[in-house]
């Protein structure tokens, strides 16, 4: 129970980062000169947008930012890797037509806890054909969290392709949770488990 609290605290402060708004017409210039930036303008309007206290706005600039900052289908393709002999067509696209509501209903009406928190980039170092951004996230009363955002250059700009917070990485966590329910229940069994979740 305690490994599950923790994975759920450090996605609430990974999917945060992910909520921010796409109206400011700086936003998408600040975000692409470098993958620093990228991350930091990020996590900046990511909190603003919390502090409004609205969750509709919230879910709704949540939905964009997915869509827009977060390589979504290749994310999904890797947390069922291991199955895709397995699946159909059918199964593939309606997997991965679940997948947003999925993460929106997880973790979206918590994302409250930490509308006062605050993210600094620390450093960002190379990583394969992308960049490591090591952030510190700081919640009032709260020890400081490390979180590292692995970003990459996807049709021309940067996207968020995993995270790792406290330690934990998302993706690889993720998978083992997604293993285990297709292990149990078969890829239509996860499908409507995440479809039940948004």
């Amino acid at each position: 129970m305690n490994r599950i609290k923790q994975v759920a605290g450090a996605a609430m402060i990974a999917t945060a980062t992910f909520a921010a708004p796409l109206a400011p017409a700086h936003s998408a210039v600040v975000a692409t000169q470098d993958p620093g930036t990228f991350v930091s303008s990020l996590g900046s309007e990511a909190f603003s947008v919390l502090k409004t206290g609205n969750k509709a706005v919230v879910r709704a600039k949540f939905r964009e930012v997915l869509s827009q900052y977060f390589a979504l289908d290749a994310l999904g393709d890797r947390l069922i890797r291991r199955w895709s002999a397995q699946i159909t067509p059918a199964q593939k696209a309606a997997y991965q037509a679940a997948i947003p509501n999925f993460v929106i209903g997880t973790y979206s009406d918590n994302l409250y806890d930490y509308a006062n928190a605050t993210m600094k980039v620390i450093r960002t170092t190379p990583a394969g054909s992308g960049f490591n951004v090591l952030t510190q996230v700081q919640k009032p009363g709260a020890q400081p969290i490390a979180a590292v955002w692995s970003v990459a250059k996807v049709g021309g700009s940067f996207k968020v392709t995993n995270a790792t917070v406290a330690g934990i990485n998302l993706a690889l966590t993720q998978q083992a949770d997604f293993d285990a329910i297709i292990q149990r229940k078969g890829i239509d069994g996860l499908i409507a488990m995440m479809k039940a979740r948004g």
